[in-house]
């Protein structure tokens, strides 16, 4: 549905100044409209009320913050201090404080309603925030009277050019008639996942114009509220036309079996066990940025200087590339983050330096930031084809879960769908030795080479070596001799101790 569909025309809006939020709402909320902001205590509410409040004072706007609960303003303050929003110099200029409970306790929804009719005219506000309304809803005698004093308030805010924010508990049941009323309705939920909790942010309702579906991490930070609006619903813009150009994968041998190096544009799995070569091939592909193919390190694993000089000793110079401003390498030690955190991150950094060159070392410092396994694929897919779009080629390293073995153990399933190409690195054991062994498995839209190669891993990088021409049963992980080829060496071999038979016999 395009935007003329759903926008409609003459609406201003209100940008809340909440990193994300305003993406999510698609700019921000509408001047004249009300909207319900609903969560359990404690979920950010107040904090998110107040950072909107004092953004827009720093724009000069009014704010008018309305209470009915019986903690006192100077509490709140106490609080909102250790905020970076906050700016005690706005106050009461810009922002407005008033407490109704009591007004509301003696002179019931009429009074109320006098109250911000009255101060909304007097402060000449942009905003009010009415926190607490649930004591409204309990101080009403029915729904109808409930329903009233909303439709009232809407009427004062649309004739002021108001934005009002009421925020709620919601500790009644399902049914909820204002939510049929206000213009729009947005939760905030802390969802438990195993043993650890996640902020949760989700608009239900937003009329007049198209909103982020789903729900969408949020943190609570010394800044106040930053929105991490999900890739899925973020990125859903159309690839392009296809890039038929070719990028080096840096290694002269690989980008022989590829048919000339990797397709530009697009993204490759790359496929192995722990420590069979996974960085190091990465690495090799970052050795080729330059001002004209930026790359980008978005790694978990290593911090920057433990990879550069790991790479220093195969030969690969990533310093001297990061220096020169050609590469960027972005460590994210695999704590406790947020998945859609670490995506836009990774796409706002490709977008911030045109990057054309992107290694993921690995997809596990994603997976586990995920919520549930099966999020993952719809995930990969929104990020590859942003990627894509954006005119990144990109290298994705995965790892396998066994180490050995004719079986190929992937952590994650539907991935390999969405992506053009796949490298798969593996171990076998051969005479006595353990050998690594690259293979392709896709290349979409082109040729390549379907034959293993041996590689090993020195001073001067990945070095491909002798193919496994005589040996049988390689991606067992157990190789060995084939049967015909053994042949003609015993043939030889025989003849040899003939010959020696004769001339000792000669000589006797």
């Amino acid at each position: 549905m395009s935007n003329k569909e759903v926008s409609e025309p003459g609406l201003e809006r209100i940008a809340t100044g909440v990193p994300g939020l305003d993406e999510v709402l698609k700019g921000g909320f509408f001047e004249g409209a009300v909207y319900i902001v609903r969560g359990t205590p404690g979920a950010g509410k107040t904090i998110l009320a107040n950072q909107i409040c004092f953004q827009n004072a720093r724009q000069g706007k009014r704010a008018l913050f309305v209470t009915l609960l019986a903690e006192n303003h100077a509490r709140m303050l106490q609080h909102l201090e250790q905020m970076s929003f906050y700016d005690a110099k706005l106050i009461p200029k810009y922002v407005y404080y008033i407490s109704a409970f009591r007004v509301l306790e003696e002179n019931g929804l009429k009074g109320m309603m006098d109250l911000l009719r009255r101060e909304m005219r007097a402060h000449d506000a942009s905003i009010l925030i009415l926190d607490g309304l649930i004591a409204v809803e309990e101080t009403s005698t029915n729904d109808r009277e409930f329903r009233k004093f909303i439709h009232e308030l809407q009427a004062h805010a649309a004739t002021a050019g108001c934005c009002t924010l009421l925020l709620t508990n919601g500790r009644r049941g399902e049914y909820h008639p204002e939510h049929t009323m206000v213009d729009g309705l947005v939760t905030l939920e802390d969802v438990p996942y195993g043993k650890r909790r996640q902020r949760e942010l989700e608009v239900r309702k937003f009329r007049g114009s198209a909103s982020l579906r789903g729900r969408h991490p949020f943190q609570i930070t010394d800044d106040g509220l930053v929105v991490h609006p999900r890739p899925e619903s973020r990125f859903l813009r159309n690839t392009g036309v296809a890039n038929a150009g070719r990028i080096s994968t840096g290694i002269a041998q690989l980008d022989a079996m590829t048919g000339g190096g990797l397709i530009a544009d697009s993204s490759t799995l790359l496929l192995g066990p722990s420590g069979a070569g996974k960085t190091t091939l990465g690495t090799a592909f970052l050795h080729r940025s330059s001002k004209a193919e930026p790359g980008l390190h978005f790694g978990f694993y290593e911090s920057p200087d433990r990879l550069v000089a790991n790479a220093q000793l195969l030969g690969i110079d990533l310093k001297a590339r990061v220096a020169a401003g050609d590469l960027e390498i972005l460590w994210h030690p695999p704590f406790e983050r947020i998945l859609d955190s670490l995506g836009n991150e990774l796409i706002d950094a490709v977008r911030r330096r045109k990057v054309r060159r992107l290694f993921i070392d690995g997809w596990g410092g994603f997976a586990g930031t995920a919520e549930t396994h099966e999020r993952l694929t719809p995930f990969f897919s929104a990020l590859a084809n942003e990627l894509r779009s954006l005119g990144v080629t990109s290298i994705c390293a995965m790892e396998t879960q066994n180490l050995i073995g004719p079986e190929l153990l992937v952590p994650a399933t539907g991935i390999s769908a969405v992506t053009e190409n796949m490298i798969l690195l593996r171990y076998s054991e051969y005479q006595g030795q353990l050998r690594r062994l690259i293979s392709i498995m896709k290349v979409r839209g082109g040729g390549f080479d379907p034959k293993l190669r041996e590689f090993e891993i020195g001073p001067q990088g990945l070095r491909f070596v002798d193919s496994f021409k005589t040996a049988e049963g390689v991606l067992s992980g157990y190789s060995t001799e084939r049967s015909d080829a053994a042949a003609p060496a015993n043939k030889k071999n025989a003849a040899k101790g003939r010959r020696a038979t004769a001339r000792r016999r000669s000589k006797a």
